[in-house]
Order: structure tokens, then C-alpha cells, then sequence
């Protein structure tokens, strides 16, 4: 089959079954929601200190609530192909006449559309709640959440064909996960934190896509920190994939 061909046939594929039981579509924005909801609220009265960015609170607190929605959506979706491998899926589809490349690839197109949508959705109910952001900044922060989205969803394919278990990618990916919300500015900005978590921080490449989109939103577009956050997005989408690739043929040996 034409590599094209494959890729369309297999993303249809996975496209039919989410449509079919999108139970878990519905799921991925039920916690953002209750972020949204019950969380950005409190910070209205932190908006006030001085080391408060400026934007308002629900404009500085969106951005980080658009990254946290990628990191458990498209971070977690390899327990989809744990269980594709589990059931033969996989090993049949890797003796077919089809480029392995298509195999993980459909998946990631599927999963950063799946994303994109839950995004914009999360983003029109925050305007009535306060959010104030630019339309091409809220643009370009849509393509640097597709390329992060890109970059965890191969990381968790990477993660699934190396260990074939789903307690495993579990425990797995939520020891990783947590210190990385936690020191990424998501739920508060990193301004109101002390000197020495900040230096940690800086070390902490979702540090940089939450502070980026930030930016975005309020239309600064010459920041730094916007060329940093797309220029270390890149290099991890890139390098998610060789791993990706590399952990499917490891699979298929």
C-alpha cells in the first residue's frame, strides 16, 4: 500500500472507532472543566500581587489549563495501544504490506485533532468567564498545543510498545507527570514561587510552553520565552518520534 493510502486507511479507522465510543473524548474534558469551573475562580483575588502576571486571572490561568488538558490527554493514549497489542492487533498490521511509519502516525494525527477540539471548546466557554486573548495569539498557541500534543502522544506510543502493560505505562506515566504539572506554572504562575523552585523550573521544558502561550494569548508575540517554547517543542516532537519509530521496531523484531 502507498504510505499515504495506509496512513488515510488506518486514521479512518481509529477516527470510526472514537466516533463509535466517545466515552473517553468526553472524559478528557470533564476534568479541564472542572478546573475551569471550580479552580480559576479562586484566583481572582491572586491577581491583585504584584508578582501576579499581568492579563487577568483568567487569561494567565487558561494557557497552563490548555497544557495540563495535553499532558492527560495526549500524554495518556498509549493505554489504546496497549491494548491493540494485547489483542494481535498490532503484530498482524506490522506482517500487512503497510509502512510502519502510518501505524503510530495515524494514532498522533487522530490524537492532536482529538486535543485541538477539547481546546477550542475549553477556550469558548472560558470567553463568557473572562478570558481576554489576542485571535492570533489564541492561533499560534493552538499550533504550539498540536506540537506538544504531537510530542507526548509519540512519547506514550514510545512508552506502550516498550512495555506492553497498562498498570505498567500506568504507574509509569503519572510519577512522571505530576512533578512536571507541578513545576510547569500550570495551576499558579511561577512568579509567585520561591527563588529556588523557579531555578528548578527552568530546567522543565512544559515551564516554557505554558509562559509561551501565556504570551500568545496577550498578543506578545516578540517575547522570548514564544521562539523558546516552539523551538523546544520541535526538538521534543522530533525526538518523540525517532523514539517512537525505534520502539516499534524493536516491537516488531
Amino acid at each position: 500500500m502507498l504510505p499515504l493510502t495506509s496512513l488515510g486507511y488506518l486514521w479512518l479507522r481509529h477516527a470510526r472507532q472514537t466516533w463509535r465510543n466517545p466515552i473517553w473524548v468526553i472524559f478528557g474534558l470533564f476534568q479541564p472543566l472542572c478546573y475551569l469551573l471550580l479552580f480559576a475562580p479562586l484566583l481572582q483575588s491572586l491577581s491583585a500581587l504584584p508578582a501576579f502576571p499581568a492579563g487577568g486571572a483568567m487569561t494567565v490561568y487558561l494557557p497552563g489549563l490548555l497544557v495540563m488538558t495535553a499532558i492527560y490527554g495526549a500524554g495518556y493514549v498509549g493505554f489504546g495501544l496497549v491494548a491493540e497489542l494485547q489483542s494481535g492487533f498490532v503484530e498482524r498490521l506490522l506482517v500487512a504490506p503497510v509502512p510502519r511509519l502510518a501505524l503510530p502516525l495515524s494514532h498522533i494525527l487522530l490524537d492532536i485533532l482529538i486535543l485541538l477540539v477539547q481546546e477550542l471548546l475549553i477556550c469558548l466557554i472560558a470567553l463568557p468567564l473572562g478570558l481576554r486573548a489576542s485571535l492570533a495569539g489564541l492561533l499560534l498557541a493552538l499550533l504550539l498545543l498540536a506540537l506538544l500534543g504531537l510530542a507526548l502522544a509519540a512519547c506514550s506510543y514510545a512508552l506502550a510498545f516498550l512495555l506492553r502493560d497498562a498498570e505498567a505505562l500506568s504507574s509509569l506515566l503519572n510519577t512522571l507527570s505530576v512533578p512536571l504539572v507541578l513545576l510547569s506554572g500550570i495551576m499558579l504562575p511561577l512568579t509567585l514561587a520561591p527563588s529556588p523552585l523557579r531555578s528548578v523550573a527552568a530546567f522543565n521544558p512544559l515551564a516554557y510552553v505554558v509562559e509561551g502561550a501565556r504570551a500568545l494569548f496577550l498578543g506578545r508575540f516578540g517575547a522570548t520565552v514564544v521562539w523558546q517554547s516552539f523551538l523546544l517543542t520541535g526538538l521534543l516532537a522530533l525526538v518523540a518520534l525517532f523514539g517512537c519509530l525505534r520502539s516499534l521496531k524493536r516491537a516488531g523484531n
